[in-house]
């Protein structure tokens, strides 16, 4: 891989001030490239060099039409592939493919494809978040030996990334719309293609959205999430709490689950780190879902640079409610005819176990989107050192709030030929509704038997 020389420069110097335990946030002069050669979020203002990846432009709020569910029309539907990787052309491309990625090639050889389009940078937040990112910039440290914030507001800590960790934690940290409520489903098929689907309803509310939050004692909360089993009937009922803390070193993620059959509260300390995720069929980890979650301090976490790389953007073709979940369900991997892929740039962290650690993922390789701190392929190695699963995300802006997320999360076991999909809602009656408001009294052992109820 290509590094430039002050990338490399900057992990050095990353890596030496996480070793000493200090963390300096960036001076005032290099915050002031944040909107000027940076993007407020940090990433390269301007396009490559041939053009092929465009200068930052926001997008507009109104770039589609919102339907009466809340879905989003395809600001980019009257475009065509540029070309299309395969199988047969695939060593062309490869060093502007993740592993992960060319792997799928060599195991799925008659169906993998990767629909190229031109590409758009057009991830944006709202004012007031880009404000918090700049504050941030100058003011933010890590502490715990890089495993927690102090100082830090709204999102994205490191606009202006030092180390691997730093951008790890603008993924962990970045804006997802403040608070959110929706309806999903999660699909684990067998190798021949056929599934069934466990269908979840998230509540998701980061600290700075509750009607209770006081800003002068912030305290170590990051977010609360709350996520209820609706289907099928087997598992309907079940509901999990998460509190999840800046400084999990200081103080360890709170997770409790409600057992509709036993009508009881238990807490949940297997919810992290590589305890099963819920319902997956033992196909993720608990902090595989959103890509990566969770304390980072069973990793060491070195900065690689960047790289110009084909990742899943714009996914609304795959988001269409007009779709059937069978018609992106498929044998080996998702309808990759649905996929859009687009050239840009990611920030390449790799994640080494900690010596005297351990978790069933013994190395993970992070390629982080520049526009909006979202990981968009991870690879997974195994204790031998052997890629074993494909994390993929099919990324897209929510263009009419301002927030960019996922539409799809993939996760592809290559040994098994089995994979997950998490995050499909063509067939709900309802898309991502932001702006849910609700106090902590809503997050509480205690309000998980009412929610469990069925």
């Amino acid at each position: 891989m290509k590094i430039t020389k002050s990338l490399f420069h900057a992990g050095v110097l990353g890596l030496s001030l996480l070793a000493t335990g200090v963390m300096a946030a960036v001076p005032a002069a290099e915050a002031d490239k944040l909107g000027k050669s940076l993007t407020p979020m940090g990433a390269e203002m301007a396009g490559n060099a041939d053009g092929s990846i465009p200068a930052w432009k926001p997008m507009p709020k109104n770039a589609g039409t919102v339907d009466s569910k809340g879905f989003l029309s395809n600001p980019y539907a009257s475009e065509k592939p540029l070309f299309t990787i395969t199988a047969q052309n695939v060593d062309q491309y490869k060093d502007k493919l993740a592993p992960g990625q060319y792997a799928m090639f060599k195991r799925y050889p008659e169906t993998f494809k990767m629909p190229v389009y031109t590409s758009h940078r057009g991830a944006t937040v709202p004012d007031d978040v880009f404000a918090a990112i700049k504050r941030n910039a100058t003011k933010t440290n890590l502490v715990s030996g890089g495993n927690g914030l102090e100082n830090f507001e709204t999102a994205i800590p490191f606009p202006i990334p030092k180390s691997g960790v730093e951008v790890i934690w603008n993924h962990i940290t970045r804006y997802r719309g403040g608070s959110v409520t929706r309806l999903v489903t999660q699909a684990t098929p067998q190798p021949n293609g056929s599934f069934s689907l466990v269908y979840f309803q998230d509540q998701f509310v980061f600290r700075d959205k509750m009607k209770d939050y006081d800003p002068a004692n912030p305290g170590n909360i990051l977010f609360y999430f709350k996520q209820k089993v609706t289907a099928p009937a087997r598992l309907a009922g079940g509901v999990l709490l998460v509190h999840e803390t800046l400084d999990q070193v200081k103080e360890p993620r709170s997770a409790w689950v409600y057992n509709a059959g036993q009508r009881r509260v238990r807490r949940a300390p297997q919810v992290s780190y590589d305890g099963p995720g819920t319902a997956a069929d033992g196909l993720r980890t608990s902090d595989n879902l959103d890509m990566y979650n969770g304390a980072p301090d069973r990793y060491d976490w070195k900065l690689e640079g960047k790289k110009e790389m084909y990742i899943a953007s714009d996914a609304y073709k795959l988001d269409d409610p007009k779709l059937k979940y069978t018609d992106i369900i498929k044998a080996g991997h998702i309808n990759q005819d649905l996929a859009r892929y687009e050239l840009r740039r990611v920030w390449h962290v790799v994640a080494t176990l900690k010596e005297g650690q351990r978790h069933i993922y013994a190395k993970r390789d992070f390629y982080i989107d520049e526009d909006t701190w979202q990981a968009a392929v991870i690879d997974h190695y195994d204790g031998r050192n052997q890629l074993w699963r494909v994390a993929e995300a099919h990324a897209e802006n929510y263009y009419d709030k301002q927030v960019p997320w996922y539409a799809l999360e993939t996760l592809y076991d290559l040994q098994s030929g089995r994979y997950l999909a998490l995050g499909m809602k063509n067939e709900e009656k309802s898309a991502y509704d932001f702006g849910f408001t609700a106090t902590t009294s809503d997050f509480t052992p205690a309000a998980l038997r009412q929610d469990g109820v069925r």
